[in-house]
């Protein structure tokens, strides 16, 4: 490395990196202030590279060198954080690219909400203070049979709530083979211990019977409570109680009993020939008095943790204090009020809701798709990469039927000159990103999780990742 003191030497300073950025187009909707802030750190950046002899992490050498660099660093910086991404994963509900996509009456809803008054807390009828959620109970109850619905900002609150309220500082009984971790580090037993109850494990991990939960019952016994396995499953050699006969056993001893659902579905999947999952109108029909899952996963709305159950339970955790901390705002009422609407007829929400609609899509149109995506990159790019129609499987996610494959269609990449994970992360790179995976030097792009009017901006993205000097 050059003389580390002529480095620090030729460093410019704040008031001259400032001309320079002043001077470039590019910048112009950047305020001084920011500007600032950025020369400043990118400086800061430079002169520890110096000091620690890290010639990787120097831009190119002399001032124009520099100062390219630093304009390059603020123009990233001043990007938005959050930006649209194209998710070829071929993972439907998808945690990490912000679970399931909302449909275009969401969409519209929400954007009527956040720039226009509304009647979010107003009675129109009396012209009196009204309830934020009755847009979403009357919809909620009317599509599960329940008696009475409460919405928070999400499952793991909606849990915390009911159990606060339920049974703070007595005693809840749980299958061992129910206490689940899911994704953030999500645990039941931390939930639990948070909202104050006693946790009471019963049974073993792979086998528990309705014996277990009546040796447990006591006069400390607040709730019985069941949680659905999310991503997990124990195959073999088990055995778990049926609702029916938990629900049986609460009424026997005057217990309430809760189900967890984790993600909801509002409607029976089976007959597309997944794995059969109990709707939330069955759970509720099973005579459960708590039943919760969230907004924003097989239900396809935005984030939310949906309480439905018995008026008398639905009450009492109305009136918690927390109820308050965790209520949802009024883009989530919006959103959810229309994504709701849309359940009314079946048809129109395996349509009309994106995450239903790719979990049933036929294969043959998921090949179709590929086939027109093929043919446009190749058309783009004939000799920079080998492209072929690949047979793959999707996953739906989000914690949801987690051995459930779904038959899908892939384009495979596989760049002449550019390593594939140069390729990869140059993807993820581009002016819209896009998110595939990488299998036997390949990437693959799941097109189950593209739709159509991604695939020219697709195209635009794979040339500007393979443009990268390598």
């Amino acid at each position: 490395m050059e003389n580390r003191s002529q480095l620090l030497k030729n460093i410019p300073n704040v008031t001259d990196c400032l001309k320079v950025l002043g001077q470039s187009e590019l910048l112009d909707a950047v305020p001084l202030s920011r500007l600032k802030h950025c020369t400043r750190l990118y400086l800061d950046s430079y002169r520890k590279a110096v000091l620690c002899g890290d010639s990787e992490a120097l831009p190119l050498r002399g001032r124009d060198g520099l100062m390219a660099g630093l304009i390059a660093f603020v123009r990233a910086y001043n990007k938005p954080r959050l930006s649209r991404v194209i998710n070829a994963t071929g993972v439907i509900v998808h945690t990490n690219l912000g679970r399931s996509r909302l449909p275009v009456a969401a969409g519209d809803t929400l954007v009527m909400a956040s720039q226009h008054y509304s009647n979010l807390e107003y009675n129109l009828s009396t012209g009196r203070r009204g309830s934020r959620y009755d847009s979403v109970t009357d919809v909620l109850c009317e599509l599960t049979g329940a008696e009475d619905a409460l919405v928070v900002n999400n499952n793991a609150a909606a849990v915390l709530i009911a159990l606060e309220t339920l049974a703070k500082e007595r005693e809840v009984i749980v299958s061992r083979g129910q206490l689940v971790e899911i994704g953030g580090s999500f645990r039941i037993p931390d939930v639990m211990r948070a909202s104050g109850a006693r946790l009471v494990e019963v049974g073993t991990t792979n086998r528990t019977h309705l014996r277990d939960y009546h040796e447990a019952i006591s006069e400390r016994t607040a709730l019985l409570l069941r949680v659905h396995s999310s991503n997990f499953r124990i195959i073999g050699f088990t055995s778990e109680v049926a609702n029916n006969e938990l629900v049986q056993l609460g009424r026997e001893h005057a217990i309430p009993v809760m189900e967890d659902l984790g993600s909801g579905c509002l409607i029976d999947l089976a007959r597309f020939g997944l794995a059969r999952e109990p709707t939330v109108r069955e759970v509720v029909a099973s005579g459960m008095d708590i039943v919760t899952f969230s907004g924003d996963k097989l239900l396809g709305g935005p984030q939310a943790g949906i309480l439905l159950g018995k008026r008398q339970f639905i009450d009492q955790i109305k009136k918690n204090p927390l109820n308050r901390a965790l209520r949802i705002d009024k883009f989530t009422l919006a959103a959810l009020e229309s994504v709701l609407r849309l359940y009314l007829d079946e048809e129109q929400a395996l349509r009309d809701i994106p995450t239903l609609a790719m979990i049933t899509e036929p294969a043959e149109e998921v090949a179709r798709r590929a086939t027109r995506c093929l043919i446009r990159l190749q058309e783009q790019h004939p000799t920079a990469c080998r492209f072929e129609l690949l047979p793959v499987e999707s996953r739906v996610g989000g914690g949801a039927m987690p051995e459930q494959a779904i038959a899908s269609w892939a384009v495979a990449i596989q760049p002449e000159t550019m390593k594939i994970q140069l390729l990869e992360e140059s993807l993820r790179q581009a002016p819209t990103p896009v998110i595939g995976r990488v299998e036997e030097d390949r990437l693959l792009l799941d097109m189950r999780t593209v739709v159509e009017d991604e695939i020219e901006l697709l195209a635009e993205s794979l040339a500007a990742a393979l443009s990268v000097e390598t």
